[in-house]
């Protein structure tokens, strides 16, 4: 009976390390990172394949690591404003905390490596060192903000660096996914202005200017697809794709003529036969004038042949190509109203999120508020970050991103993000 009551206490005191360690590293957080590594890559027309999803791992466990460094740097903190937190309540010892983000950080450069090998190490070693950096020594700079921002946009660049059939030069990944990672870094730096003030409360300036950012950041993501994708003129995929396919058509009635070379070749022989039979039979003398009418009535009549199967090819191939370039035309039109759909839908729930969190903490800016709008701007990310892969020309890894939100805040009330 002993016996049985310490295996029931051994198991329950695993159970409770195991959820203090998923409050250690805010697992439900570590949703708001995939679409940071899709969005870089989607912009730099990388395939969503294993590699990419290796460089997200990576980017995971050096986001849980940040947060298990956080919380090992913050304990003095912590034990006066947020007495209830794994460390400073003694459910998680401090070293064990330390030891945890050296383990995960390790994890996550291994995992960079596998997936992706030197391009991918070298995104990964500048994010990890701006995590350790950040939670011990710029957070409370002022340089904490902008390197937080840095490391997020990083993590954009890990994922459009992520190499293999296809993939693009560094340096071209990297101007490609330069729009996503400026856009993610701005939001994550109206994460950081609003941080520092989750104890005490802010001054109305800070959700002021941070509303404002946000919603200039929207506009920027959304104005122009949604312009391309319902406006008459359509994004430039349209533009460069819909001719292709009529002019690659305009060979085709060349098969036409084609055709008719062995044709052309009977038409050439029949008026020597017909000439040698008339020479024959009615002698040299109607020879000359036989031949002259035959060969000329020949060469009308294959002549006309070749004009009447040339001018039937063509007439069939342009219309197979026009055809092919209308329902090319249309395909491109709809997927990209489907794009602009999917974009427009994802930033407006991201202002739905993040944005009405914002607007509370203008018309009271306590500390309670300005910690909601914190916690709703870390999982608010993600609707941003469909926005951005919708934006770049993946819709439906957007739409799936979009159906993960919701589940990410259910999970964020049992497991606080902040």
């Amino acid at each position: 009976m002993k016996d049985r009551k310490a295996v029931v206490r051994c198991r329950s005191r695993s159970a409770v390390r195991l959820s203090d360690l998923a409050l250690l590293v805010r697992a439900p957080a570590a949703l708001s990172v995939p679409g940071d590594v899709i969005a870089g890559a989607v912009a730099a027309g990388r395939p969503l394949g294993a590699r990419t999803f290796g460089v997200i791992g990576s980017s995971v466990c050096l986001y849980w690591a940040g947060m298990a460094l956080n919380d090992y740097a913050d304990a003095a903190v912590d034990g006066v404003e947020r007495p209830d937190r794994p460390v400073p309540s003694g459910r998680v010892p401090r070293r064990a905390a330390l030891a945890v983000a050296g383990g995960l950080t390790a994890v996550g450069l291994g995992l960079a490596a596998v997936a992706g090998g030197r391009r991918s190490v070298c995104a990964a070693l500048p994010l990890a060192g701006l995590v350790w950096a950040y939670d011990l020594k710029l957070k409370s700079t002022g340089a904490g903000g902008a390197a937080m921002a840095g490391a997020r946009m990083l993590d954009v660049l890990a994922g459009a660096v992520v190499p293999g059939a296809g993939a693009a030069s560094v340096g071209t990944a990297l101007r490609r996914a330069a729009v996503p990672a400026v856009v993610v870094g701005a939001h994550t730096g109206t994460l950081m202005a609003l941080s520092r003030h989750e104890i005490g409360g802010a001054p109305v300036r800070v959700p002021v200017r941070t509303l404002g950012v946000s919603v200039a950041t929207v506009l920027g993501v959304v104005g122009p697809v949604v312009l391309g994708g319902f406006g008459g003129a359509g994004t430039g995929r349209v533009s460069s794709a819909a001719p292709s396919g009529l002019v690659a058509q305009f060979p085709a009635p060349l098969k036409g003529v084609a055709g008719t070379a062995r044709f052309r070749e009977l038409c050439a022989a029949a008026p020597e036969g017909l000439r040698v039979a008339a020479s024959e039979r009615l002698g040299a003398s109607a020879s000359a004038g036989m031949r002259a009418s035959v060969s000329e009535g020949m060469r009308g009549s294959a002549s006309a042949g070749i004009r009447a199967s040339a001018s039937a090819g063509m007439r069939t191939s342009l219309s197979a190509g026009i055809r092919a370039s209308a329902s090319e035309g249309l395909r491109v039109a709809s997927s990209g109203k489907f794009r602009a759909a999917v974009t427009t839908g994802a930033a407006l729930a991201y202002l739905g999120a993040y944005g009405t969190a914002q607007i509370r903490a203008v018309r009271e800016p306590s500390a309670d508020n300005v910690q909601r709008a914190v916690g709703a701007g870390i999982l608010g990310l993600m609707p941003l970050q469909a926005a951005l892969i919708a934006r770049g020309g993946a819709p439906r890894a957007a739409a799936a991103l979009g159906i993960v939100h919701p589940l990410a805040r259910r999970l964020a009330r049992r497991i606080s993000p902040t």
